[in-house]
């Protein structure tokens, strides 16, 4: 049985600069915390949480310490309350996103409507439309797209994780609604390279194995474009690999998320190796 690496995966720079940047904010006091999880991956979270770094859903929850701004990013809100409530703020925000959210803010002040390409739910994308005063739409499908009204100047940003083929398709409708249309791609280099060997390997392999977080939003994408191309199974961790899935498969292919670290995968592609 042959097991192939994709040659992109794993940590992109913004995901392994947030985490790096909470491990130097580490605290045995306990007054260090994440707002939100630092980056989507459960297993990491875990470990700082046993370095010292913990996680509150809201900074009602702190009244002294750090607080420690994750990856994914937050509205201009936060940044104030922050200093209203005397925390220590500690912006580990990507900066990609942190592109995306100052170019939803720019197109706004340059008068366009701005559209927000990206999944309504995703902390990202709330961040990005908190940046926009709360005036972009989010759109997440040509279907959407459609209907939207026409107007005079169109500005569209895209979360950083988004699908590129997809966010093209989308593109095309939506330059249907103005004659004067302004496009920020704002996905970043890593989920391009990682979504690009992902299917370049699946298109290879009998099986491919995607690792990562089940609430990581790249992760789940990486594995519905490989799903198209062959046999796939998302997981989390070695632990949920299945004997019956290796039956009949010569060659097995493994990608990860941005948001995986590399000792998940090392874990994957050994228990691999050895079946």
């Amino acid at each position: 049985m042959e097991v192939i690496l994709a040659d992109y995966l794993g940590f992109c720079y913004g995901v392994k600069r947030a985490v790096n940047i909470a491990q130097e904010n580490a605290s045995a006091d306990g007054t260090a915390s994440t707002l939100g999880p630092i980056i989507h991956n459960p297993q990491v979270v875990d470990r700082l949480k046993a370095q010292g770094v913990g996680t509150v859903d809201d900074l009602e929850e702190m009244d002294r310490g750090t607080v420690i701004i994750r990856s994914h990013g937050v509205g201009p809100d936060v940044y104030a309350k922050a200093e209203e409530r005397g925390l220590n703020l500690v912006d580990a925000t990507c900066p990609h996103v942190k592109k995306a959210q100052l170019s939803a803010k720019q197109l706004i002040d340059d008068g366009c409507t701005v559209v927000i390409i990206g999944e309504k739910k995703h902390p990202e994308v709330r961040s990005i439309f908190e940046w926009s005063y709360g005036k972009a739409t989010i759109i997440e499908t040509e279907e959407e797209a459609d209907a939207l009204d026409s107007c005079a100047k169109l500005g569209i940003v895209c979360q950083t994780t988004f699908s590129g083929e997809k966010f093209k398709d989308i593109v095309v409708h939506l330059l249907e609604k103005s004659r004067d249309v302004h496009i920020q791609r704002t996905i970043c280099t890593a989920t391009d390279q990682r979504q690009r060997a992902a299917l370049d390997l699946a298109a290879k392999v009998d099986m491919m194995l995607v690792v990562g977080g089940k609430n990581s939003a790249n992760t789940s994408r990486l594995s519905q474009i490989c799903a198209e191309k062959c046999l796939t199974y998302h997981i989390e961790t070695a632990d949920e690999l299945q004997d019956e899935w290796f039956d009949k498969i010569e060659k097995i292919g493994i990608t990860a998320g941005a948001s995986t670290p590399d000792w998940i995968i090392k874990e994957v592609y050994k228990k691999c190796q050895n079946r």
